[in-house]
Parts: structure tokens; C-alpha cells; sequence
């Protein structure tokens, strides 16, 4: 019997697949998948863990005092006996050798299953025992060594990065999770899975932007996600409707596919709009930029049409690294190759942009007295960070520097949060509006917090009027205005954007075709003959579906 779960529409479209859980409560492991002869060399680890652990209950068991309760000497009889049982140890070879997960993983997996047989036993004896299992399966996995949840997705000790359809047959993939960190969001980026479900998050938490951004199906906030789904369960992620589908009927399977094959279509007929000049009807160029996370996703950004890349996110550079900071060599030859590869396009960096959903391995003295922030939102990141640390934001502005001498780079400071904006144009070039924080601050709402996400709204009238605000005195002081945030990428705000004046728009690149087809239908003087009804609205975001609708049907009789 199929089910149903209702969680937070975070990225369009729609995922099916077999269920990968991740990041269990009970255990946090390293999960990658292995291939060809290192298949075997899992088994072989996996075994020689068990004769290790089964050697320590031995060796306790012998040690025992004389003196001791008979009921020591029975526990761990218990436990040798788990450490050598087929729903254990015969059932991980089987995830090792049918689903190629690595040995960790594994054994975390089927500790899933059998802990959730144990919740459903009527005798509260028999239901205690899964903590005999879980500490058994603790000592394996110390025995194996095992690490942090996603940490190799695409290939740790042993492994290498495999394809969709290099193991387990045929089936795609879904991962689910509790929470997806921003680090192991580009982890993702670049595995097996064609969507995702977490137990939390909201709309504009950090995760559910990564997601947009790859154009990856995503459902955020659906609380019990990871308990109510199992292993290879069959799951449907609609993407649209923030809807999960636990084994899904037949006939509701062929109807999600057949709305992917329709979506796959919209993509072609999208991407050939790639090299069309962004030019509206009443002629106004338009600046479309990419954003980037890594080096690696320049040619994406070429291959997009983009003119430019308007941000590249360098607090990425500093994620997953064991506490490490790259030198300044290493972010030099970081950034030239974004630079570079850009061939003379503009590219917009911005310095290290770390705190509240964006955490980094805490590296200084001075950083682990701010670890325990009661509100890592409202305290020390962005360039309150940069500052309290400015031996690393002098290193990161020198790499900045020498990179700049390859190209046109522009330098972007994160979150001036004090919205002074006469006294910053008289020092700065360019302003860059981050919609996401601009919002989360404004409104007061955590925006990585589902309890509050609902009350997250872009169309509030003074985030409006603050956007509108600022694009009319940036270009009226001469300076350019670009925004980078989450509405640049979102076609619900390109018609009321282009009427507040925005002429330069910086998003993912899988965005891009996408906004430049509605600019390509847009008449900017038509468009912002109605802004100020839409500024002065309670409700702006109907009176703009009205003004702008009535707006494209006059061009459609024209």
C-alpha cells in the first residue's frame, strides 16, 4: 500500500527511484559505493572486522572474575551471537555485493532494517535487544574505522565514483536524509541521485538553493521522511507539489513518468534559446550571469550562454577540509581557473562567506569561542567574519588579487547589512543584492528553519520596496546593480524586476534559459507603467499576476 508524505516544494520536477537513507540517527558513517575488485576487498574488511569483534566478546568473556553475574556472562553470549548472524553480517555482504556500498554503509543499512523489526515486537524483552544491536554494530563499525555521513558519496578508501547505472541493475536512485549539509550538497552534485527528500529544511534554507541550482527534484521539511521510508523502497519526489510517494501503484507510476518525459522536453526546447541575445521587445539588453560554487563550474556557466559569472561562492573552498584553511596558492590557482575559463567575461568573487547555514571546521581559538552562538544567523559570518580573522582575509584577497591579473574580476563583499546605501556608493562600483538574506533579515523569519518558513515571503511589500529602493538609487548614482540571490533565478519575479529597472540578473546556470524566455517576451516600459500599483499593493504579488498577466496579453494581440 502506497503512502503518501507532504513536505516543503524546495526544486521543480520529478525524481523516481529505489531509497538510499543516509546520515541515520543511530550511526553517521562514511557511504560510497565500491566497484569491481574492490567489492571484494569490502567483504574481506567486513570479515576481518567480525573476527576482531568476536575475538573482544571472547577475550571479555574470558576475562570475566568469578564473581561476576551470570547475567554478563549471557549478554555477551548475545552478542556473539549477533556478531556472527545471517540478518547481519550475511545481509551486509549482500548490500556490498548487490548495491556495491561500501562496508560501512552497509552494515548501517541493515542495522536500519532489523532496528525497525525490533520496534515492532509486542515483547518489551525482545524490543530491548535492538540496543544489543546497536552496540554491536558500533564495535564493527570502530573496528572498521568509519567516518561522517556523505563524506565520500563518490568514492572513499576503496572506492571510486561510479555512475547511475554501475550497480545494483538497473533502478535509479533517491536519497534521503534527515538534513543535507551545504558541504555535502556538492558531494551530491556530483553522484548517483536524481532527488532527494530531508526530514527539515525550508524553502530558502541553504539545501533547498543547492538543489534549485543543480536542478535536482528536491522535497525539504518533510519531518519523518527517513523513518517512514526504508531501503529500496520505490519513491516518487514531485518536486512541484512537495509531495513524496511511498510505493507507488502502477498506474500513478506510469502518470510521474510521463510527466518527466514532458519536463525532459521543456528542457530541450529551453536549452536552444543557450546563444539568443537576452534582449527584450522594447530592445533593453539584459545581463545574464552565472552563479558558481566551485572552479570546476565554469564551463557549466560557458556552456549556459552565460555572460559572466556574478558570483562565485568562495566559502566552499574552505568546506571539508578537517579544519585545514587552503593557502593562498591553493585559492590563487582556485580562482584563476574560474577566471580563465570564463575566456574575458566578467567574474564576480566573493569573499568567504561562512556562518549560520553555512558552517565551517572550526580552525582558530578565536572561532571556537563563537562555536556555541546562540543565534549563528545574527552573530559572527559573512565579513563580520572576515574581519575578526584578517590574517585569512588578507590571504584570500592577495590570491583575489593575483587571480584578477588574468582577467576582469570584481571583488564582492558579503552581507553590509546596514542597508546604507548613499554612503556605500561613494565607496563601491557595483552593488549586488542578495535577496535570501535581505528577506531573512527584514522579515525576522530563520529561513533554514521549517517551523517559520511559511512566514518567508520574497513578496512581502518591503522586501519590494527595499529592492526597488535600491536598484533605482544604485543606478541613479551611476553604479551598476545586479541581483544574485534567489529571485533572480525564480521567472515568478523576472516581469517585476525588469520594472523596478534590474538589467543585470546573476543565478544558477540551469536557471538561465529558463529566465532569459521571459525576457525575451518582456516590454520593460509597459512593464514598469505598473509598478507602482504593484509597490503600493497589500497584496503585491496578485495585483502583479494581474498587471503583468493583462501585460502579456496586450503583447500577444499585438
Amino acid at each position: 500500500m502506497s503512502l503518501q508524505i507532504f513536505g516543503l516544494a524546495v526544486s521543480r520536477g520529478v525524481a523516481i527511484g529505489r531509497a538510499v537513507l543516509v546520515a541515520s540517527s543511530r550511526v553517521d558513517v562514511d557511504h560510497y559505493f565500491v566497484e569491481g575488485p574492490a567489492i571484494d576487498a569490502e567483504l574481506v574488511r567486513l570479515d576481518t572486522a567480525r573476527v576482531t569483534v568476536e575475538g573482544e566478546f571472547e577475550a571479555l568473556k574470558r576475562d570475566l572474575p568469578a564473581d561476576a553475574p551470570a547475567e554478563l556472562a549471557a549478554l555477551l553470549d548475545v552478542h556473539l551471537m549477533l556478531v556472527n548472524d545471517e540478518a547481519l553480517i550475511g545481509a551486509a555482504r549482500q548490500w556490498i555485493t548487490e548495491r556495491h556500498y561500501n562496508a560501512e554503509w552497509a552494515l548501517s543499512a541493515q542495522l536500519e532494517v532489523l532496528a525497525r523489526q525490533f520496534d515492532e515486537m509486542n515483547d518489551p524483552y525482545l524490543r530491548e535487544r535492538k540496543a544489543d544491536l546497536e552496540q554491536v554494530v558500533e564495535r564493527l563499525l570502530r573496528s572498521l574505522g568509519h567516518g561522517s555521513p556523505l563524506s565520500s558519496l563518490n568514492g572513499g578508501p576503496g572506492g571510486s565514483p561510479v555512475r547511475p547505472r554501475d550497480f545494483g541493475g538497473e533502478d535509479p536512485l533517491v536519497l534521503v536524509a534527515s538534513d543535507i549539509s551545504p558541504a555535502d550538497m556538492l558531494q551530491f552534485k556530483r553522484s548517483v541521485f536524481t532527488g532527494f527528500v530531508t526530514d527539515v529544511g525550508g524553502k530558502t534554507s541553504h539545501t533547498a538553493i543547492v538543489a534549485r541550482s543543480l536542478d535536482i527534484p528536491a522535497v525539504v521539511g518533510a519531518r519523518q521522511a527517513s523513518s517512514l521510508i526504508r531501503q529500496d523502497d520505490w519513491v516518487i519526489i514531485d518536486g512541484d507539489a512537495g509531495l513524496v510517494i511511498v510505493d507507488p501503484s502502477p498506474i500513478v507510476l506510469e502518470e510521474y513518468r510521463f510527466r518527466q518525459r514532458q519536463s525532459e522536453l521543456e528542457r530541450e526546447r529551453l536549452a536552444r534559446l543557450r546563444h539568443t541575445p537576452a534582449v527584450t521587445l522594447d530592445g533593453e539588453r539584459i545581463e545574464l550571469l552565472a552563479n558558481i560554487e566551485l572552479p570546476g563550474d565554469a564551463p557549466a556557466a560557458m556552456e549556459s550562454g552565460a555572460q559572466g559569472v556574478g558570483l562565485v561562492r568562495s566559502e566552499f573552498l574552505f568546506m571539508n577540509r578537517g579544519g585545514k584553511q587552503p593557502s593562498e596558492d591553493e585559492q590563487y590557482e582556485a580562482y584563476k581557473s574560474v577566471v580563465t575559463a570564463m575566456n574575458g567575461l566578467p567574474v564576480t568573487i566573493r569573499t568567504v562567506d561562512i556562518g549560520a547555514d553555512k558552517p565551517m571546521d572550526r580552525m582558530t581559538s578565536h572561532e571556537l569561542r563563537h562555536e556555541t552562538q546562540l543565534n549563528p544567523a545574527l552573530g559572527l559570518r559573512a565579513i563580520r567574519w572576515s574581519l575578526s580573522e584578517p590574517g585569512m582575509f588578507r590571504q584570500q584577497l592577495r590570491a583575489i588579487l593575483r587571480a584578477s591579473a588574468h582577467g576582469r574580476v570584481r571583488l564582492l563583499i558579503p552581507m553590509l547589512a546596514h542597508l546604507m546605501l548613499p554612503t556605500f556608493l561613494r565607496h563601491f562600483d557595483f552593488v549586488s543584492i542578495g535577496t535570501n538574506d535581505l528577506i531573512q533579515y527584514t522579515l525576522a523569519i530563520d529561513r533554514a528553519d521549517e517551523a517559520v518558513s511559511h512566514l518567508y515571503d520574497p513578496w512581502h511589500p518591503a522586501i519590494l520596496r527595499l529592492v526597488a529602493d535600491t536598484i533605482h538609487f544604485s543606478r541613479l548614482g551611476g553604479k551598476s546593480v545586479c541581483v544574485c540571490g534567489e529571485m533572480a533565478g525564480d521567472v515568478a519575479f523576472t516581469e517585476i524586476l525588469l520594472a523596478m529597472g534590474l538589467r543585470s540578473f546573476s543565478m544558477h546556470p540551469t536557471q538561465i534559459a529558463a529566465v532569459k524566455q521571459r525576457i525575451l517576451r518582456a516590454d520593460t516600459r509597459r512593464l514598469a507603467s505598473r509598478l507602482h500599483d504593484i509597490l503600493a499593493s497589500d497584496d503585491p504579488e496578485r495585483t502583479a499576476k494581474q498587471a503583468f498577466g493583462a501585460t502579456a496579453g496586450a503583447l500577444a494581440e499585438a
